[in-house]
């Protein structure tokens, strides 16, 4: 396992700072994890370090390289940085869809890459679990607490991919409402997993978050590394 930060080519130019976990052994599939607010920070290098170790190659774009990039601290003045540099949130994520098929691209070229994607969406980088497989084709979405996913419901009937979805009942930007409408939505869809934990705040997969909890994240990457296992070479299942 290597984890180095790199630099992938982006369309229209400038280039995207990446963190990339390669694995032991190849070829394996690529699983991109499109951070949150605060974006690939120690956290977030750690869960692609882990996603290497199981086999996997690890990748965690900068999706904030345009403007204020970088890791932001969870302080009172991180946060009010990392959520500023989040608006406006529509474009971004449109950007952010760009960023993703430029890295996709760029992983595929690797020896270490067998062809096969999935894409891990954390709190802002949620909507990129549909996004990823309704528009270029990655082959599973997995979303651990994200946000405003239901401003992209239409993207659902495009996609022919497993869904692996995740939140807490306590989600303050998530809350139970939207959840029940993001169900509603996908009701009658195969391969579409939606868990909803009793007691659990938003962010609940980050330890160096407040609202950490480790039951329900291990619940959750459980069920994430079961369906990134589908996604290996038939040789090496």
């Amino acid at each position: 396992m290597t984890g180095k930060d790199i630099k992938i080519a982006a369309t229209g130019g400038g280039e995207i700072d990446c963190y990339l976990s390669l694995p032991a052994r190849a070829p394996a599939p690529a699983v991109i994890t499109m951070a949150s607010v605060f974006g690939v920070d120690d956290d977030v290098r750690a869960d692609l370090d882990m996603l290497a170790a199981k086999g996997f190659i690890g990748a965690g774009p900068d999706l904030f390289w345009r403007g204020d990039g970088g890791p932001k601290p969870r302080t009172e003045e991180g946060d009010r940085q990392a959520k500023a540099r989040a608006q406006p949130r529509a474009p971004l994520i449109e950007a952010g869809v760009k960023d993703l098929a430029d890295i996709m691209a760029h992983l595929g070229s690797l020896p270490e890459c067998n062809g096969k994607f999935a894409v891990i969406g954390l709190c802002y980088g949620g909507p990129f679990a549909l996004l990823g497989p309704s528009r270029l084709g990655i082959d599973a979405g997995i979303s651990f607490h994200g946000s405003l996913m239901q401003n992209y419901l239409g993207e659902l009937p495009k996609v022919k991919a497993p869904l692996c979805l995740h939140w807490g009942d306590q989600d303050s930007i998530a809350p139970v409402n939207v959840i029940a409408q993001i169900q509603d939505a996908a009701r009658g869809m195969d391969d579409v997993d939606i868990t909803i934990y009793p007691n659990v705040l938003h962010g609940y997969t980050a330890p160096s978050s407040d609202a950490w909890n480790e039951q329900a994240a291990s619940s959750s990457w459980a069920a994430a590394l079961a369906v990134l296992d589908g996604l290996r070479d038939s040789v090496d299942a």
